[in-house]
């Protein structure tokens, strides 16, 4: 990667039909690994608890902690997009959401921070817009509502709950969104919300008709413990090493063989 990927940039991307890959990292060693090999988004997610940490849930992750594992990507990769999640609670009013995405780009080098959630988090999103602060909406499953939840489950399935999705879609990017991430939704869900936003959509455990797809690297990399999600696959199988992995994840991304029909959520 020769120059800096923008939001600009993955705009003229999704115009032009054109797929990006992206992928979760939390160190200085692995961003600049995925840099080298073409990846344009890294997320520094709240998945930091669960594959770094060692807990059960996002939920205990803190901003400091954000913050941290931001900064150490930032060290890493110099050119590629680099989105932050907002940990639980770390949004819980416009202007908490205000002071925590700010230290998450001032003192981590974020240069958008991701929200979960719908109507709940609209007026967040306008304000932080407005203050100069790109923002990812992300719909579908939300992993730090696991706790109402109650598991990792597909969401959108039956008519109301994916027009309800739909909608908020919508509502998000008129606020100010400028990404979308849909997490464990219906394919026909995803390219519905997809082909309705001008704003590049990610996905994951959603189908192929997206602008980009994500994994946690642990899972691309077959190492998280315990059982995979089954949207996800051990690209480290049969390449030999990391950088080959990654590689091959990003060309299969771009030439829209991942996800493949045994990845993908009907």
């Amino acid at each position: 990667m020769t120059s800096a990927i923008t939001l600009s940039t993955l705009r003229a991307m999704k115009k032009r039909g054109e797929k990006f890959a992206t992928l979760t990292a939390y160190d200085a060693s692995f961003a600049a690994i995925l840099e080298a090999s073409g990846v344009e988004v890294i997320l520094v997610g709240d998945s930091l608890g669960m594959v770094i940490q060692g807990h059960s849930t996002t939920v205990p992750v803190t901003i400091d902690e954000t913050i941290y594992h931001t900064r150490c990507v930032r060290q890493g990769s110099a050119n590629t997009l680099l989105i932050a999640d907002m940990p639980f609670m770390s949004d819980a009013t416009p202007e908490l959401a205000l002071a925590n995405a700010a230290r998450l780009m001032k003192e981590g080098g974020a240069q958008v921070v991701k929200l979960e959630g719908g109507m709940v988090i609209v007026d967040t999103v306008r304000l932080l817009s407005e203050r100069g602060i790109p923002v990812c909406g992300h719909l579908g499953l939300l992993p730090q509502s696991i706790n109402k939840l109650g598991s990792y489950r597909v969401q959108g399935r039956d008519e109301a709950s994916a027009q309800r999705l739909l909608e908020e879609a919508k509502i998000l990017e008129a606020a100010g969104a400028e990404l979308l991430l849909l997490e464990c939704v219906p394919a026909a869900l995803m390219k519905a919300v997809s082909e309705q936003s001008k704003v590049p959509v990610i996905g994951i455990g959603a189908g192929a008709d997206c602008d980009s797809q994500v994994l946690v690297l642990y899972d691309l990399l077959g190492i998280t413990p315990g059982k995979r999600p089954r949207f996800s696959k051990n690209f480290l199988e049969g390449c030999g090493s990391v950088e080959a992995a990654i590689a091959e994840y990003v060309r299969q991304v771009k030439a829209g063989e991942f996800p493949a029909a045994e990845q993908i959520i009907a």
